[in-house]
């Protein structure tokens, strides 16, 4: 098969689909891939890094989108390259489609065959494709909300684990999974007065288990919920749905009750934000403020590391990837239901029933779709 990989175009974006090492795996089994010039040069891999593995270089997008049968990237494609993608052409990639009606009509007009790493699932209940980013994300929103308190982004001008003689500040995490748990365990660790909510008791024993009495573990109600956002420093949206639009827990009276200078950091908000003033923004203007509260929307967090980023989610699409270039998509999507579970789109049709409830569309059975 021949793989592409393309230079990521989103803001401040410089993650890349392929590593070298992930190129050479594809290369010693007989794939061709095709790498787009300076594609990796933003985590330190220079087009000789490539070439040594393996791959071919093109000078740009067009090139590589005209003549690969499969498309690897990170991010969800942007307007300019979906507008390259082709009847049977395989994407696979972070899509995030329920809040975004532009992109899933681009790609259902498109013919390809859309795979998703956030749905792609695992024997355990799990979201391989998505845990790496939710790590890094749930560890860099601490970080973030560290600084959108600091005076000069308009914050309360706290440090989140105090000093001596002063209080910390209350770090509220909404969501136990994996963003919430690695926010909390970065705020626990940094000192801060930490509380995370949740409906699933199960996660709230684990996570009472993990934290012992360094971290607060409520039952989330409406009440708890108002509760806890008002006397927060920080918010910490971790809130997940898969496949689907992000729940508006933090609604726009949250918001207006909160303390001036208090900050929000909504890592769903590549699912369309947990709070009703969410709205995305990018590293280069990453906050803005809505009744005095600092809000930090950025929609690719993890691309602000991207090294690290790279790196942990090529160790987990690596082997997807080996198998659609082996197999070919029909195959490999039929062989392994969890994959199956990542398609969104293939020949029009939507086959995530988040998506199609979530814009409109009629869902089809995914296997059935693959099948035809």
């Amino acid at each position: 098969m021949i793989v592409g990989v393309p230079k990521e175009i989103k803001n401040h974006e410089y993650r890349v689909g392929m590593v070298p090492a992930s190129v050479r795996e594809l290369t010693q089994r007989g794939h061709q891939v095709i790498v787009q010039s300076q594609a990796g040069i933003g985590i330190g891999f220079a087009d000789k890094d490539y070439v040594d593995a393996g791959a071919e270089i093109y000078a740009d997008a067009a090139s590589v989108f005209a003549k690969a049968e499969m498309i690897v990237k990170v991010k969800e494609p942007q307007a300019v390259e979906r507008a390259m993608l082709r009847q049977g052409q395989i994407l696979f990639t972070y899509l995030h489609l329920a809040p975004d009606a532009p992109q899933t009509e681009d790609l259902v007009a498109s013919g390809a065959i859309c795979i998703a790493y956030e749905t792609v699932t695992d024997n355990h209940g799990g979201l391989p494709l998505l845990a790496p980013m939710s790590e890094v994300a749930g560890r860099m929103s601490i970080q973030a909300g560290a600084q959108a308190l600091e005076k000069s982004n308009q914050g309360r001008g706290m440090l989140l684990g105090g000093v001596p003689g002063v209080e910390p500040a209350k770090v509220v995490v909404i969501g136990g999974g994996m963003v919430g748990r690695n926010s909390a365990l970065m705020a626990v660790g940094m000192g801060a007065d930490v509380t995370i909510l949740d409906r699933n008791v199960n996660v709230l024993r684990s996570l009472n288990a993990q934290f012992e009495n360094r971290a607060k573990v409520i039952y989330s109600t409406a009440e708890a919920l108002e509760k806890h956002i008002i006397e927060a420093d920080l918010v910490i949206g971790g809130v997940l749905i898969p496949g689907a639009a992000a729940p508006k827990l933090i609604t726009r009276d949250h918001i207006s009750k909160m303390k001036a200078g208090a900050a929000i950091v909504d890592v769903a908000i590549d699912q369309g934000g947990c709070a009703e003033t969410s709205k995305a923004t990018t590293h280069q203007d990453p906050v803005y403020i809505v009744d005095d509260v600092v809000h930090y929307c950025v929609a690719n967090m993890p691309g602000a590391v991207p090294r690290t980023s790279t790196f942990a989610l090529n160790n987990a699409t690596l082997p997807y990837i080996i198998s659609l270039a082996e197999k070919g998509y029909k195959q490999a999507l039929l062989d392994d239901q969890h994959l199956m579970n990542g398609l969104n789109v293939i020949d029009g049709k939507i086959t995530c029933i988040e998506v199609a409830e979530a814009l409109g569309y009629p869902h089809h059975d995914a296997a059935t779709a693959v099948k035809a």
